[in-house]
Order: structure tokens, then sequence, then C-alpha cells
């Protein structure tokens, strides 16, 4: 039985869960109403941060809306940085300073993936506000940018009440929404389906979603993982059969993509932030075979000459740029910029 199943599939097995669901309900409602009032301390950096995040456990295209806002805010003239928890990674040390080169084992998955797509300064850590501090104070020669960011992003950090924000953003996968509406362990939510309404902005992948602005996830051409220069479109191999690995939060939503492309997918799911090895890769068919972006830093050492990695961008609508551009209008301008 996976947890998708009890979650998402409406299998009467939740039930039993439902009184540990109150508990983790109650939990989190009294420790956000602590923040509230003061009672646990939280604290406010001296630059605006925007926090991207979502209610429901597993992936819903955060990170490609979080590489999508930092071009849009250096468009603009300011200077982003990115903070995350840096899931999976086993340093001992805490925060850190992440680079493209940065090893995905020490520091996750997602911190390398930020690093090498964004150009700017990426720290990870459970502690937030110390992600934070390290990128505001950390010498230039630590950073990829020879200026120190103005603005801070934060990659799934809706809960880490800890670290003040000046705007939240609520990613939603409409293609599953908040599954059977209850909290951990029960069901998919982090926090009561009830916060939504209290985060101005609301955008959804793989459909519509009411009170949301639609984000499409649009797929880029196939990039080898032995060697980056060489790339395919990915419509080269419709009508083919093709191995699709995904350590993801929402792999159907990954092999849902390449099955609209036209491609007949032999599907191999692993739990989100999968540690993969190379005697895996050695068991995968010979074939073409097909690997989140985020999957691929993980695999480089060891893939094969068939083996590439399917970038996805962001693309927001218009109604959701206007409403970001109206919020950002409110922010304090740091005097560097």
């Amino acid at each position: 039985m996976r947890t998708e199943d009890l979650w998402y599939g409406g299998h009467w097995l939740f039930w039993p869960l439902v009184p540990l669901a109150g508990l983790f309900w109650f939990g989190v409602t009294l420790r956000r109403w602590a923040f509230d009032r003061g009672w646990l301390a939280s604290e406010r950096l001296p630059v605006p941060v925007i926090v991207v995040g979502n209610l429901s456990v597993g992936g819903t295209g955060k990170t490609p809306l979080v590489l999508w806002l930092v071009d849009w805010l250096r468009g603009r003239g300011w200077r982003p940085g990115v903070i995350l928890r840096g899931y999976g990674g086993q340093a001992r040390d805490w925060p850190q300073v992440v680079l493209a080169t940065s090893d995905p084992w020490q520091v996750g998955d997602e911190a390398v993936l930020l690093a090498r797509k964004s150009g700017g300064p990426v720290a990870a850590g459970p502690d937030r506000v110390a992600a934070g501090r390290l990128l505001l104070t950390s010498p230039p020669c630590h950073t990829p940018c020879d200026t120190p960011c103005d603005i801070l992003i934060s990659d799934d950090g809706l809960q880490h009440y800890r670290l003040r924000r000046d705007l939240e953003i609520l990613v939603i996968d409409a293609s599953r929404g908040f599954g059977n509406g209850f909290c951990l362990p029960a069901g998919p939510l982090r926090e009561p389906r009830a916060r939504a309404r209290e985060i101005p902005l609301r955008v959804s992948t793989g459909g519509t979603w009411p009170g949301a602005e639609c984000l499409t996830l649009r797929a880029g051409d196939l990039v080898s993982l032995r060697d980056p220069q060489r790339t395919r479109p990915l419509t080269s191999l419709k009508g083919q059969r093709v191995t699709a690995v995904a350590g993801i939060g929402n792999p159907e939503r990954f092999f849902t993509l390449l099955r609209q492309a036209g491609l007949h997918v032999d599907e191999r799911p692993y739990p989100d932030h999968h540690a993969f090895t190379a005697a895996e890769a050695a068991a995968w068919p010979p074939g073409p075979l097909i690997m989140t972006e985020k999957d691929a830093v993980k695999c480089l050492t060891f893939a094969g000459d068939n083996h590439w990695y399917l970038p996805v961008a962001a693309v927001p609508s218009a109604a959701f740029e206007q409403q970001l551009s109206q919020a950002i209008d409110t922010f304090p301008k740091p005097f560097q910029r």
C-alpha cells in the first residue's frame, strides 16, 4: 500500500490515521499561533524575503518557479539569492554556501540544481534564517556573484515561521490538489487547507485551480548526462520505447509529460530525493533513458552514453506576473540597488 493510495486514491485505510491527523493539525495550528503572538521567536532579515512553498507533501513545481523568479527579479535590477533546506544533504555543518560544483550528497540535489541554473548565490541549511544571514555576510569570493544579494527567495519554506517573510507564493498541483483534505499522516497536508486562503499569490501546475493563476511547465531539449553540449529534441524519440527515471515528489507528472510527447514509457519511479547508485544505473535497460534534471545531478559520475535529462522551465501567466509586480513594488529598496 502506497501513501499516495491513501491520500489521493480514497482508500479506506486512511481512516484509522485520522486521529493522528487531528493531533498533527492541533500541533501545527498551535505552533503558528505561538509565532503569531511572539511566544516563539521569529526574525526579520535586512532584505525582503519571498517564500515559495506548498501545503502538500511532494513536488508541485516549486523549483522551476524559483528559477523563473531569480531571472525575473534580476531583470528588474534586483540581486536575488536563494535559500533552502538542502534536503537529503549529509553535511555535518550547516548552513553552507552552494556552488555549481558542490557535492549533491553533501548539500542536497535541489541545492546544486539551483546553484547551477540560477547563476546566483545559493545557501542551504535546515535553519533558513542562518542560511539567509550566510548569503548576506559571505565574502564575494564565496558566492558566484561579486555583489551582495538584496532580496532572498526561500524555496519550500512556507512552514519555516522563524523566518519572517514579505511575500508568500503557494504552488498547487492541480492534478492532485489537496488529496483527501487531511493533514499528515492521514492525508498529504503539512498545514490545514484553510491556510491557502491566507496566501496572496497562488499558482497551479498541471491544470487550473480555483483562485490560482496557471503556471505552465515547459519541457526543453534533452541534454546528455555524459556531455551537456549534446542535446536533442524530445520529439526525436517520438514513437520509441524509453526508460523514464524519476526520484521526485510526483513521478507521474514527469511520466505523463513524456507520454504526451508521443514516447512509450517504461516507468521507473523512485522515492523523492532518492540516492541513486552506480549499481542501479548498471541495471537500467541500455536503450534511451530519460530522467529529471534534479535526478541528473546525482548520476553524472556513472551515466551512460544514452542517458539524458529533460530540463523544465516555468512559464507563469501574465496575470500572475502582474500580481507579482504589484507586490514587489511595495518592497523597500535597499541602499545598494
